[in-house]
């Protein structure tokens, strides 16, 4: 009920009413005081005139009469057509609500190139597509409980309402376009199944997927993800640490990213510091001083990683580098390499 279609419409319909009451009014107080009508005479004069039934007139018209009654039949033609439009319209439109917010959505996957696609929208999912959202990353939602998707449904969470196993879904999601795809679906068998459809249909697609049994990571990768994540043993890993390292762990947890305001660490391609053509160290670049921000690791080409690398290492092309730093030192890099 919040489109603005149907709002629109809304107002369109009460402005109806409002000039069909007018109209009524002037009617009844036109035949009272022109014809000298009681008033539910004119009431009734008034009515089938509007409504041009053809009964019979309740007494014969004088010639001043009979000219209030004729611009009363050309201005109640426009009036009532325009309210029975305005009707049809919004009824019309009440029906085809879902459709056409369906559509609307449709379109706007379809414009999307190099996205995120997040299969199953439970606690894993969801907790995905906030994190997406505080880097401003775009992403989409394949989700087959329609309920769910239409509670959570909006401009920064669009959703394809269907069943993540079948390839038309995953095609109406743009995965041939897109990046990246995250199956969070709760079966370990639905996540078999959505890796091999979109492994077959995006070979170059980056793959995460959640598992719940430790015996289907091997059959995940089998299948094609690049990356197989199970929540309940990382869960329970962060609780042991909680006893083990508490201190340590602590530090850790405040450079989780919950929203923009918080972002401690960020990954950032070397491509966007500098012009690659001639290539920098870490010192010649100089972030600490310029942002205040450490980098505290090295990702090159090949994806493999190097932590805390020394001044000299040259930025190759391909490469990205990990920074940290407080939320103020992050927004100052970001704003100085337009990032």
């Amino acid at each position: 009920m919040n489109n603005p279609l149907i709002k629109l419409l809304k107002s369109k319909i009460y402005t109806a009413i409002f000039l069909l009451a007018i109209l009524l009014g002037a009617g009844v107080v036109g035949f009272k005081i022109l014809s000298q009508l009681s008033w539910i005479d004119a009431f009734y004069m008034t009515v089938i005139t509007i409504t041009t039934v053809g009964f019979g007139e309740v007494q014969p018209l004088d010639e001043s009469s009979k000219v209030f009654t004729i611009l009363l039949i050309l201005t109640s033609v426009v009036i009532v057509g325009y309210a029975i439009s305005v009707i049809t319209e919004y009824i019309l439109s009440k029906n085809n609500l879902e459709g056409l917010k369906q559509r609307k959505m449709q379109k706007k996957i379809d414009n999307l190139k190099d996205h995120i696609i997040i299969c199953g929208y439970g606690r894993n999912g969801k907790q995905a597509a906030t994190k997406l959202m505080a880097y401003k990353k775009p992403f989409v939602v394949i989700e087959k409980n329609k309920e769910i998707a239409e509670k959570y449904q909006s401009e920064l969470v669009p959703f394809v309402i269907g069943n993540a196993n079948e390839d038309e879904t995953l095609l109406q999601a743009g995965i041939e376009r897109a990046s990246t795809l995250i199956s969070a679906l709760p079966n370990d068998a639905d996540n078999l199944f959505v890796v091999l459809s979109s492994r077959q249909i995006n070979s170059d697609l980056n793959i995460i997927s959640r598992a719940s049994q430790e015996t289907s990571y091997k059959k995940l990768k089998l299948a094609g993800a690049n990356n197989v994540i199970l929540p309940d043993k990382i869960g329970g890993d962060h609780m042991a640490s909680l006893v083990v390292v508490p201190g340590l762990l602590e530090f850790i947890d405040n450079l989780s990213i919950v929203g923009k305001s918080n972002i401690n660490i960020e990954e950032i391609s070397v491509e966007q510091l500098y012009d690659t053509s001639q290539i920098k160290t870490i010192r010649d670049l100089d972030l600490r001083k310029q942002t205040g921000c450490s980098i505290i690791g090295f990702k090159n080409a090949q994806g493999e990683y190097l932590i805390n690398p020394e001044a000299d290492l040259k930025l190759i092309p391909n490469s990205k580098i990990i920074v940290l730093g407080r939320p103020e030192q992050i927004q100052k890099l970001n704003s100085l390499y337009n990032i």
